[in-house]
């Protein structure tokens, strides 16, 4: 049965399929480069375009072969990147009908004997009515290694006549002899927004009607493929009569509410395995799987660790303002070893609930396991704390301990003001443990620890940026405000207080300045050592030297302070009483 059925109708994915280079949606570099070749009459013998599933290779290879080969309405036109889509050549090629263009699908036709029957042995022949004779070969990658080394020879020299066009979503199996003989084009992921307004145009075309919201899952759910969210789209508007909503799309799609996966989210990392588990209970009473709760969780927790690093990340079209108002406020209270261990946590549940016979229990098993391990601290946190805990004091007169620390820290989730009451998991004995950030700041209390905290970590990366190209402006424990040398990295100051935060457990603040910064401690050391050649050059005998020997150059400069530290160091200890084997009793 074809694609329109008995009734006549044509999928969306179809019917909006890219006739013209205006049509590719999100392709705008690709679009341009080869405007440019076909304007310079600079047409490659062969091209192969790779990207993911549905971003427009095949209709990109069919847009290509119709401009090759279009002659215009008045039959006098020549190759161009703006195919009319009213002459025969173009109408045919656009109805697969053509032919001197000839698709060949290397999935199913992967052998030598393939490749010659269907591409070798018509290549030396001319076009029968086209200006060019195109082979189109989809999923290339799929070719055996015969095939690839029995086409090789006549990719490389082509009739004038042919061009070969590849396409392929695993570009790295192609071999190299191949790419080599290819211009290459690499087609993007729609951008969200590209595939939001591409969606609203197909939705207004075909009168359908279904809420910003309901497009914005559907966005999602393509993983940034047209032909998916076009397909997605043309399912979501047959749910029914009336508007399609996001609810509607979310029991199409299997999905969870968004801000009750958020809520989820909460309780887990609360402790509250009672609500946890009367949340997972609601949305699946509501038709959630349970598989696809635990992958939305571990899209939020990627999703906050991404904010937490890239704050822009949170203006994302496709979520609504009030979850990015959410999403930024767990991502500054959240550490980086939490969503970490978090994130390693869901992908062995997503594991596990793929393997057990009833997922329901499985993903139950998985949040009570999240919840008693949530807040926690990581086992860096924990011996720093036991280390930098203070010795117990003796019991008063009345049998009572001493003063106990006071718990919490930057390791915390704080819940939201409007989350019920109640004590949080692990504010038992280990929180106890937990020590305030003044008190652990109060170890760095000059620059000079940080330096001796980022060697003893062995960061030798960091340490070198820190050398060369942190200027110091000004330093308190927790709080580094620094100018950055012309080449410092554009995200030095995010990945030192990261560093610092994860060692030390507390939240640190590094801050750019745009002047007042001392030199850095590689200019320090430079200068210390011009200082020194400088005063070197001014000796007599130096003089002497460079005068006698005008290419001579100074190579290394030493005090007499380290060349006597150095002489002790090698030389040999004297011994008082020495024995002499020769020596009679």
């Amino acid at each position: 049965m074809s694609e329109t059925g008995e009734s006549g109708y044509q999928v969306l994915a179809r019917k909006y399929r890219p006739n013209t280079f205006a049509d590719l949606v999100g392709q705008a570099a690709m679009v341009r480069t080869l405007k440019n070749a076909f304007e310079a009459d600079r047409i490659a013998q062969a091209f192969i375009m790779t990207g993911i599933r549905g971003t427009g290779k095949t209709s990109t290879a069919r847009i290509i072969a119709k401009g090759m080969n279009c002659i215009g309405a008045d039959g006098a036109g020549g190759p161009t990147t703006e195919p009319c889509g009213t002459c025969e050549p173009c109408r045919a090629i656009a109805e697969g009908r053509h032919v001197d263009v000839l698709e060949m699908d290397a999935a199913s036709n992967t052998g030598v004997d393939d490749i010659r029957n269907q591409v070798l042995d018509s290549v030396a022949y001319a076009p029968s009515s086209a200006r060019y004779k195109v082979y189109i070969i989809d999923e290339v990658h799929m070719l055996s290694k015969s095939a690839f080394n029995a086409l090789l020879k006549t990719l490389e020299e082509p009739p004038a006549h042919v061009k070969f066009i590849f396409a392929t979503t695993e570009i790295r199996k192609v071999p190299v002899t191949v790419l080599s003989r290819c211009q290459r084009f690499d087609l993007r992921r729609i951008e969200p927004e590209d595939m939001l307004k591409m969606l609203r145009r197909i939705a207004d075309a075909e009168k359908g009607e279904i809420t910003d919201d309901a497009l914005a899952l559907l966005v999602r759910a393509s993983e940034g493929s047209a032909r998916d969210a076009t397909s997605l789209l043309d399912q979501a508007l047959s749910q029914g009569v009336g508007e399609t909503t996001a609810d509607t799309v979310r029991a199409m799609l299997g999905l969870a509410d968004r801000g009750r996966i958020l809520d989820l989210f909460d309780m887990v990392l609360k402790g509250d395995a009672a609500g946890a588990l009367a949340e997972l209970s609601a949305q699946y009473a509501d038709g959630a799987d349970p598989m696809a709760v635990l992958r939305d969780l571990a899209e939020v927790c990627h999703w906050v660790s991404i904010i937490k690093i890239t704050p822009e990340a949170a203006d994302d079209p496709t979520v609504p303002p009030d979850e990015r108002d959410r999403g930024r406020k767990m991502a500054d209270a959240l550490s980086m070893p939490i969503l970490s261990r978090l994130w390693q946590m869901l992908l062995k549940a997503l594991d596990e609930v793929a393997l057990a016979p009833n997922s329901m229990m499985a993903t139950e098993m998985a949040i009570i396991r999240l919840t008693h391990v949530a807040d926690l601290p990581t086992p860096g946190d924990l011996v720093r704390q036991l280390r930098d805990a203070p010795p117990p004091t003796s019991p008063g007169p009345g049998g009572g301990g001493g003063q106990t620390q006071p718990t919490g820290g930057p390791t915390d989730y704080a819940p939201p003001p409007s989350a019920p009451a109640g004590t949080p998991h692990g504010a038992g004995p280990v929180a106890a443990l937990r020590v305030a950030p003044d008190q652990a700041l109060a170890h760095y209390a000059s620059f000079d620890h940080v330096i001796e905290l980022i060697s003893s970590n062995r960061d030798i990366a960091l340490q070198i940026e820190v050398e060369r190209t942190l200027r110091l402006a000004k330093y308190s424990p927790g709080r580094i405000e620094f100018e950055p040398t012309p080449n410092a990295a554009p995200d030095f100051a995010s990945r030192l207080g990261a560093a610092l935060q994860r060692w030390t457990g507390n939240r640190w603040a590094v801050i750019v300045v745009n002047e007042g910064g001392a030199p850095t401690i590689d200019e320090a050391r430079h200068a210390e050592e011009e200082a020194l050649r400088a005063e070197a050059l001014k000796h007599p005998l130096v003089q002497a030297v460079l005068e006698h020997f005008p290419e001579a150059r100074i190579a290394d400069i030493r005090t007499s302070e380290q060349i006597a530290a150095e002489a002790a160091v090698e030389a040999l200890p004297e011994v008082e009483d020495e024995w002499d084997p020769f020596e009679e009793d």
